[in-house]
């Protein structure tokens, strides 16, 4: 029994000793001291881009020339008018089609009934068809109906061309416009940073009060002010181009390019002539009344009857016969008073838009012409006197100042003067541009030649 004992002792004695060294070496962890920090993962080492990060192409640089062809590649409303046109050019081809005939077979049996003379029992066959004749008149009208409808929806998509064209350039001219703005106010305000550097080191040594030191800052703030009013009225006409050229919601845009030269107008009254002459909603319009009266002509060439002629033949057990005839029905009930009327209706409506398109198209066009006019008048003026007098303001504001002979409000003011000036032509020399183009887009003027 002890020998037992002491073997099994012997035998445990080593696994015991092992693990109180284990235990020993591993006693400093856990009394107290701080855990080594984990091994990083590898998307939280320094520099690794987050997977929120938006990742973004370089700006797509876009000329009034790729914003046009972009919008004519993708605009829904060009789409919508070109799928108006295939849509009525089918309906030409189904107003040239002739009516279908059609044909009746029957089959089954006779038999015979107990009668003094019965007939022949056996196969009963019968055999029939029949063509609509269509009236001449009534087909005439139909088809030159619906051909002028063709006419009507290309003078439509023409309309609507210009009219996205003249979008297109709207929006591309109102954000050069903003972008030009937040050039403008950012030199504004390198000026105003480098007046209140000056001030501020004047009050440092004591040569000017702290109020100069005021209201420069307060000038200083203002110009701020302005450059994020430019900023954001710059996002929002970006915004309102990229919607027009239906661009790609990820894509920057980069607006580049540079205002029309200045044009010598033709007299209005030459201009009203032609635009009323040839512009396309005039045209389809024109069109319209003669597709109306086309759909009258139809209407009353239905009052004759289309008549329908048939054939039959018929294959009894104990005779054969045929025969052929005509089908026309009576207007007795029916003279088509309604339709008539309603295509008479239709006329007078046609007419009536073609009268409110006309007023409308003088309307704009002398407001276009009149606007591009007082902006060309106005964009002179500002440009040969105005602009030039308040920068020779600033500098002798600025000179004065230096010599002490002025105060900071003197030169503040004629800083703000100079902006405004600056901003006014701005305005003016834009305005020129939209009349242009709504000039173009009446067709009272051709469009500048583009590389």
């Amino acid at each position: 029994m002890t020998f037992r004992r002491l073997a099994l002792f012997f035998l445990l004695l080593p696994g015991y000793l092992l693990g109180q060294s284990a235990s020993q070496s591993l006693a400093p962890e856990s009394s107290g001291s701080k855990a080594l920090p984990s091994a990083p993962l590898p998307q939280e080492k320094a520099g690794a881009p987050s997977s929120l990060a938006k990742t973004e192409g370089p700006p797509l640089e876009l000329s009034l020339a790729d914003a046009i062809a972009m919008a004519q590649q993708n605009s829904p409303r060009l789409h919508e008018a070109s799928a108006i046109t295939q849509r009525v050019t089918s309906a030409a081809r189904t107003a040239s089609a002739y009516t279908n005939p059609s044909i009746e077979v029957y089959g089954g049996h006779q038999s015979a009934r107990p009668v003094p003379t019965p007939g022949a029992p056996g196969l009963l066959q019968h055999y029939a068809a029949s063509q609509t004749i269509e009236i001449p008149l009534e087909r005439h009208a139909r088809q030159r109906a619906a051909r002028l409808n063709i006419a009507s929806s290309r003078s439509a998509a023409q309309a609507v061309t210009l009219s996205v064209v003249a979008d297109v350039k709207h929006t591309f001219y109102a954000a050069l416009h903003r972008r030009q703005q937040i050039q403008h106010a950012e030199e504004n305000l390198h000026l105003v940073e480098d007046l209140r550097h000056r001030v501020e080191v004047e009050v440092r040594v004591g040569e000017k009060g702290r109020l100069e030191l005021t209201r420069t800052e307060a000038e200083l703030a203002r110009a701020q002010f302005a450059v994020r009013s430019a900023q954001l009225e710059y996002a929002n006409a970006i915004a309102l181009l990229r919607v027009t050229i239906a661009a790609p919601a990820n894509a920057e845009l980069d607006p580049e390019g540079q205002l029309e030269s200045r044009r010598t107008l033709p007299p209005l009254k030459e201009l009203r002539e032609h635009v009323l002459r040839s512009y396309p909603s005039v045209i389809q319009s024109q069109v319209d009344i003669q597709a109306a009266r086309a759909t009258l002509d139809r209407e009353r060439a239905l009052r004759i009857p289309q008549p329908t002629a048939f054939a039959e033949y018929e294959n009894q057990p104990d005779l054969r016969f045929w025969r052929a005839g005509v089908n026309i029905s009576i207007p007795l009930w029916d003279h088509r008073q309604g339709q008539i009327g309603e295509a008479k209706a239709a006329i007078s409506q046609a007419s009536a838009v073609l009268d409110q398109r006309r007023l409308e198209l003088i309307s704009a066009l002398e407001r276009a012409y009149e606007q591009y006019q007082l902006a060309d008048q106005q964009t002179t003026s500002l440009e040969a006197g105005s602009l030039h007098a308040a920068e020779s303001a600033v500098d002798a504001a600025k000179n004065a100042y230096r010599f002490g002979e002025r105060g900071i409000v003197e030169v503040l003011d004629a800083q703000r003067v100079l902006q405004n000036v600056r901003g006014d032509l701005l305005d003016a020399q834009f305005a020129r541009q939209s009349a242009l183009v709504d000039l173009e887009e009446l067709g009272a003027v051709a469009p500048e030649a583009r590389p």
